[in-house]
């Protein structure tokens, strides 16, 4: 396979789960330098990328319909799937908005701007399951439940829906959102189903009975109108804590029941809102890309910015942190994704 270079030099392969195993960084730390960068066509960029929990496959979804597993040691196709060698690509009619793996790794849920649901088989390129209208417009958030069994989305169309993965069918629809769902995801038990609104505000769901059972509006400086929430996701230190990040030069961590836990700033009155935020696998890091075009990286504890780096380029759309490593990926409207990392 290394001589095919279907594995990257110095890489060792696990012939038992036919995949190379993936290091760790036992130690969290902001990255500091740019380490590989993927190029999209000329017309095209990335609108999502994650990376699957095994840390294996890095898949992005662009404007341009196609959905694509990188190797982002290289900053190459992973040729090592047989689909992506032979050009057979797994896409969409329209721009893919999001994408999410699941748990086990095996599987990608892709959602685009006409509202259609995929599910594929990442080591084939199989399409398992297409929902042709999982929602009435665009879907902006994707996200398997813990057995793999369901889908949850989000949508421009102002709800959150989940759907079976073996019907094909919707099984729950969540309203109450007075604008874009933007972002969503399941509660670390699964009970619960949080989502963040361009309506400014977060939700928490019941997940069984579809019940609101709580909404909050974390507090920005612009009082009189709403902020849109861009990123609401868990926050890996505490079961009942979350990153709600809004489009705005602050970041929080909340509680479910909406307590501020802490605050952290880009320092910033004007230009420097913030389009995306992550946070490092277990917690210790928060970070942000703004309008400015800038990483932010805050030490979540201390709440402290620590470290800033200049993205250049054009608007970035946004990022993701590596599920074991120092490493963080932004991609941005210029066609290029850059993956940075510690050293």
């Amino acid at each position: 396979q290394q001589f095919q270079g279907l594995l990257p030099s110095g890489r060792k392969f696990d012939i038992f789960r036919g995949q190379a195993p993936v290091k760790y960084d036992i130690v969290e730390r902001y990255p500091t330098e740019q380490y590989r960068t993927i190029k999209f066509g000329s017309k095209s960029h990335a609108e999502v990328a994650r990376f699957s929990a095994d840390g294996q496959y890095f898949a992005t979804g662009s404007v341009d319909g196609f959905v694509e597993v990188w190797d982002y040691e290289t900053g190459r196709l992973r040729k090592d799937l047989k689909y992506q060698e032979q050009d057979h690509m797994m896409m969409h009619d329209e721009s893919v908005l999001c994408l999410s793996f699941s748990r086990d790794s095996e599987m990608l849920a892709t959602g685009s701007n006409d509202g259609q649901l995929k599910v594929w088989k990442v080591q084939t390129g199989q399409c398992l399951r297409r929902i042709e209208r999982a929602h009435t417009q665009g879907i902006t958030a994707v996200q398997f439940s813990k057995d793999s069994m369901q889908v949850l989305t989000a949508s421009f169309d102002l709800t959150i829906r989940i759907h079976g993965l073996k019907s094909g069918k919707p099984l729950k629809e969540f309203r109450g959102h007075k604008s874009y769902v933007n972002d969503v995801t399941y509660s670390a038990d699964g009970t619960k189903v949080i989502s963040g609104s361009a309506d400014g505000t977060v939700k928490v769901w019941d997940a069984k009975s579809m019940d609101e059972v709580m909404t909050f509006r974390p507090p920005t400086a612009n009082l009189n109108t709403d902020v849109s929430i861009v990123t609401v996701s868990l926050f890996p230190r505490s079961t009942d804590q979350i990153l709600v990040c809004p489009k705005a030069p602050t970041v929080f961590i909340c509680t479910l029941a909406g307590k501020i836990v802490s605050t952290m700033n880009s320092g910033k009155r004007t230009g420097g809102d913030f389009v995306a935020a992550c946070t490092s696998p277990k917690g210790e890091w928060v970070y942000c890309v703004g309008e400015d075009r800038i990483l932010y990286c805050f030490k979540s504890e201390a709440a402290k910015l620590e470290h800033t780096i200049a993205l250049s380029g054009t608007d970035v759309v946004g990022l993701v942190h590596h599920p074991r490593r120092n490493l963080v990926a932004t991609y941005a409207t210029d066609g290029l994704l850059k993956v940075w990392v510690a050293r």
